[in-house]
């Protein structure tokens, strides 16, 4: 367009600024006349030239030309205004208001979605004293499973992290997140010097010892008993099979499937019985 633009320009005898053009010969009355025929092509090159006049090509463009649909939603919370802003760029002719005290960058919107798919009674798991998501911190963030559960490679059993742990990181956090209920009781914990009692997810029975830092050292992935914890919100026992030789199913944590694992790595792991049971 401003290619076109610049050839009416010249023809007519005008420039831009910043530009020179050998002025056209004919006196007072023939530059009055490039003038106005200059006048004259640029209005028509600004007419007719796409989108501009328009709303085409500004930051709200789309916006204003798409009609407008369904009722006004206002946002009465952070979250709430960083779920609407996410369906209007997604349709922009969903009608929001933002009020200014929910328009801030945080909680941010995964947080919220997170917070809340760990705090759904539907969802597969134990409802947990705080609505932890591991998809969020372990899949999002990629905080390494040993820097919660600090003790897999040296101890039998995986450990839960602190308060402590986790006011390391959220005592730097805005102030905004604490809409966040899970926020505002990990927060009552510290205030009040309680841990937090999580309830234990993958269970064995007593007589079977087993040792988190053998496995850990030996090279087993916490997804192999776990599951893809960093693609799990709302944390729960992941259903896996293993076929014995003979064709017979065993379901994780069960012994058949603890032991077809030690037989597919029977260069590493033991059959003793008295490995596990003692």
């Amino acid at each position: 367009m401003n290619q076109r633009i610049d050839r009416w320009l010249e023809r007519s005898g005008v420039a831009r600024p910043g530009s020179e053009i050998a002025p056209r010969q004919g006196g007072l009355a023939g530059r009055r006349s490039a003038v106005v025929l200059a006048a004259t092509s640029l209005a028509a090159a600004l007419v007719l030239a796409p989108g501009v006049g328009s709303s085409a090509g500004s930051e709200h463009g789309d916006e204003a030309a798409a009609p407008a649909k369904g009722p006004v939603h206002v946002a009465t919370s952070v979250c709430d205004a960083q779920r609407l802003k996410a369906a209007k760029a997604e349709d922009p002719r969903i009608q929001i208001e933002i009020p200014a005290e929910f328009n801030k960058p945080w909680p941010s919107l995964s947080a919220c979605e997170s917070h809340d798919a760990t705090w759904d009674e539907r969802a597969d798991g134990p409802m947990q004293p705080i609505p932890f998501s591991h998809k969020h911190h372990a899949g999002q963030f990629q905080i390494d499973c040993q820097y919660c559960h600090s003790a897999t490679d040296r101890s039998r059993a995986a450990g839960m992290p602190s308060v402590e742990v986790c006011m390391g990181c959220h005592a730097q956090f805005p102030k905004e997140y604490d809409e966040l209920e899970g926020i505002r009781i990990l927060k009552q914990h510290w205030e009040e010097k309680t841990p937090v009692v999580w309830k234990q997810i993958h269970r064995l029975p007593e007589h079977v010892k087993f040792r988190h830092n053998r496995h850990v050292q030996a090279g087993v992935a916490c997804q192999k008993c776990h599951g893809p914890v960093e693609e799990i919100d709302k944390m729960h026992l992941v259903p896996d099979t293993k076929w014995w030789f003979y064709g017979l199913p065993t379901q994780k944590l069960e012994m058949g499937w603890c032991i077809q694992c030690h037989r597919d790595n029977n260069q590493q792991a033991t059959q003793d019985c008295l490995a596990c049971h003692y």
